[in-house]
C-alpha cells in the first residue's frame, strides 16, 4: 500500500536525478553527504530502497564537507532538509506529503511534551529529516526514538542528522508506510510527535480508502473517503496507543469544519484524549513551501480531563503556550459540527436578529460538468433562445455589481438548459438542439461524471432565479447582490431565497443587511486567507429579524 496512485517507492527510486554539482545540488549528492554522515553509526544498516539509492549514487564525499555538515547539524541547522527541498521538486515532494516542519513550530510541540510527560519512546510518523526526533532526543535524553519514512532518501537524511546529533544509538529509522510500518510495543509511555503527510484524498489509491473505513470500523467510528492522509495517519496513531500514551500532531485546520472532519474531530475528543487545539492564522503561511493551514493538537490518552482548550493564534510565535485557549467540553464538542466558530466562544445574536437560514433557504448553483459545452453567448444562432438563460457564471460578475445590485443581464455569458423531454420542442427547434447534442456527445461531454448522474445527461437544471445572489470562495467577504435581472447561477454562487414572500424592499433591506454582516462572517478559512462558505455556513448568519427588515424598508 502507497500513499499515492502517482508515485511508488520504486518510482521514487527510478527518480534518482544525475549529479549537477558536488555542492549538495543533486539528489544524488545528497544522497551521498548523508551516507557519509550515517555510515560510522548505529543507523548504518540500511533499508533495501536506501541501499539501492545509494548504489546508483557511486559519490564519495570529501571528509572536510563532511564535517561542517556535522557541526551545522549539532548546532540546530538542518543543511540536508534544507537541500533536500532544493533538490526534490515541489510537485514530486507533494505526493508523499513531504513538507518539512519549520523549527518554531516543532520547538513548541516538543516544549508542550516535555512540559508535562517524560516518555520512553518518542514516534515520529512521517520523520523526513528528522526534525522533531531530533528536538525530542535533546528534550528527552532517555527516551528511544522511532522514525517512520517512506521516502529513502528523506530517510537517509534522517539516519544522518541523527547520527550527527550523536542520537543514533537509541534512534531506529523504518522505511515504510506508517499506517502498516511495524514499530515495536515500546515500554512506558510513547510520545507521538510530528507532522503527517498532507497528500489530498484524489491521490490516495482505493487499497488506501479501504484500509482507512476498515480501520476506523475498529474504532467504532465512520470514515469519509474524501479524507486526507493525515486523517489516516491518527487513525493509525489511534490504534496503536495505550492509555498515558500522549502527542502533538500539526496538520491542515480543514478537519476542524469539513464533513470528512467528523472522524479526526471524533478521535481528538475521545480515544485520542485530545487536550488543546491551536489553529495558526492562515494568513501566516506557516509553512513556506506549501499553501496550507496549520492546527497544532495536543493530546493525552485517557486524559481526565472534561474540556478541551481551542485558541486562535496569529503566527507561529503564538504557539510558545499550548495549553491555554477557550475551554470547551467534549461533550459539546461532540456534538458541534464545526470548531472554528468555538475558537472565539459562541457569538450569541444581538436582540432583533435571527439566522439567515431561518428567513431564507441557500443554494448552490447548478453544476454544468462542462462549462465550454453548456455555458455559452446568449445570442448563439445555433440554439433557440428558449434554451438559454442567461446567468452568473464568474464570481468576478457579483463583484463588480455597482451598488450591490445586478440590474441588467446584458453583459453575461448564457447556460444552456435543456428540457428533459425532447418532444416537447416543435421540430426547427428541435433540430438545432439534436445538432448541438451530437456535437456534444463526440466531444464525451455525456460520458463525464456530472452527466454520468444526471437523468437525462443533457440536463443543466439550473435553479429559479434567486432574488439575492452570494458569492462565496475568495479572500475578501463575500459580496451579497440584489438580482433584479433575474439571472440563473451555477456553482460559482449561492442563491438565497426566501422561505416566505418578502416585499422588494424587505428584500433590499436583507441584501445591505448582508453587506453589512459579512466581514464578520465565520467560513472555512485556508491557506492565505481564502474563506469559502458552504450554504449551511452562510445560513448562520445573523441578520435583523423580519419586522426589523420591514422597518428598515419602510
Amino acid at each position: 500500500m502507497q500513499y499515492s496512485t502517482q508515485m511508488t517507492l520504486t518510482e521514487v527510486e527510478a527518480s534518482f536525478q544525475a549529479p549537477q554539482s558536488g555542492d549538495l545540488g543533486d539528489e544524488r549528492s545528497l544522497a551521498a553527504a548523508a551516507w557519509a554522515m550515517a555510515k560510522h553509526g548505529a543507523l548504518a544498516t540500511l533499508s533495501q530502497p536506501e541501499s539501492s539509492l545509494l548504489a546508483v549514487s557511486g559519490l564519495v564525499e570529501p571528509p572536510s564537507r563532511v564535517a561542517g555538515l556535522v557541526e551545522l547539524v549539532r548546532g540546530g541547522d538542518d543543511p540536508l532538509g534544507a537541500a533536500f527541498a532544493r533538490v526534490r521538486p515541489a510537485p514530486q515532494r507533494r505526493l508523499l506529503g513531504a513538507t518539512y516542519t519549520p523549527p518554531e513550530i516543532v520547538s513548541a510541540m516538543v516544549a508542550w511534551i516535555a512540559a508535562h510527560h517524560r516518555p520512553s519512546r518518542v514516534v515520529d510518523p512521517g520523520t523526513g529529516s528528522a526534525r522533531f526526533l531530533l528536538a525530542a532526543g535533546r528534550a528527552f535524553p532517555d527516551a528511544a526514538l522511532v522514525g517512520v519514512e517512506i521516502d529513502p532518501l528523506a530517510a537517509l537524511i534522517a539516519r544522518a542528522n541523527l547520527t550527527a546529533a550523536g542520537l543514533d544509538h537509541r534512534s531506529r529509522i523504518v522505511v515504510a508506510d506508517y499506517r502498516t510500518a511495524d514499530i515495536g510495543d515500546g515500554v512506558g509511555s510513547t510520545a507521538f510527535v510530528g507532522n503527517p503527510p498532507y497528500v489530498r484524498h484524489h491521490q490516495i489509491e482505493p487499497e488506501g480508502k479501504k484500509w482507512l473505513a476498515e480501520r476506523a470500523a475498529r474504532l467504532g467510528l465512520r470514515a469519509n473517503g474524501l479524507a486526507g492522509l493525515h486523517a489516516h495517519f491518527l487513525v493509525a496513531t489511534a490504534l496503536r496507543v495505550r492509555r498515558g500514551d500522549v502527542g502533538s500532531f500539526v496538520t491542515s485546520a480543514e478537519w476542524l469544519d469539513v464533513n470528512y472532519g467528523q472522524l479526526l474531530r471524533e478521535l481528538i475528543a475521545n480515544q485520542l484524549g485530545g487536550v488543546s487545539i491551536h489553529l495558526v492564522a492562515p494568513e501566516a503561511n506557516p509553512f513556506s513551501d506549501a499553501a496550507t493551514t496549520a492546527a497544532v493538537t495536543c493530546f493525552e490518552v485517557g486524559t481526565s480531563r472534561s474540556s478541551i482548550r481551542l485558541k486562535r493564534v496569529p503566527d507561529t510565535a503564538g504557539l510558545r503556550a499550548l495549553d491555554d485557549g477557550v475551554r470547551l467540553s467534549r461533550k459539546r464538542l461532540c456534538k458541534e459540527p464545526r470548531w472554528t466558530p468555538l475558537l472565539d466562544g459562541t457569538p450569541k445574536p444581538p436582540d432583533g436578529y435571527v439566522e439567515l437560514g431561518e428567513l431564507c433557504r441557500v443554494h448552490r448553483g447548478a453544476v454544468t460538468g462542462a462549462n465550454k459545452t453548456w455555458i455559452t453567448d446568449p445570442s448563439n444562432p445555433a440554439l433557440p433562445p428558449a434554451v438559454l438563460f442567461p446567468a452568473i457564471t464568474r464570481a468576478r460578475e457579483l463583484f463588480d455589481a455597482p451598488n450591490g445590485v445586478l440590474s441588467t443581464a446584458r453583459n453575461l455569458q448564457a447556460v444552456i438548459d435543456l428540457p428533459a423531454d425532447l418532444d416537447l420542442l416543435d421540430k426547427a427547434d428541435r433540430a438545432r438542439i439534436e445538432s448541438f447534442l451530437r456535437a456534444a456527445r463526440r466531444g464525451g461531454v455525456q460520458t463525464g461524471y456530472v452527466a454520468r448522474h444526471r437523468n437525462p445527461w443533457w440536463r443543466v437544471r439550473l435553479k429559479e432565479p434567486a432574488p439575492i445572489l452570494a458569492t462565496y470562495m475568495a479572500r475578501r467577504p463575500p459580496a451579497f447582490v440584489r438580482n433584479t435581472a433575474a439571472a440563473r447561477h451555477v456553482n460559482v454562487a449561492h442563491g438565497i431565497y426566501p422561505r416566505e414572500g418578502m416585499s422588494t424592499s424587505a428584500l433590499d433591506a436583507l441584501a445591505s443587511a448582508l453587506r453589512v454582516a459579512a466581514p464578520a462572517a465565520v467560513g472555512r478559512t485556508y491557506a492565505g486567507g481564502l474563506v469559502k462558505f458552504e450554504p449551511s455556513e452562510m445560513a448562520r448568519i445573523y441578520v435583523p429579524d423580519p419586522e426589523a427588515l420591514e422597518a428598515m424598508a419602510a
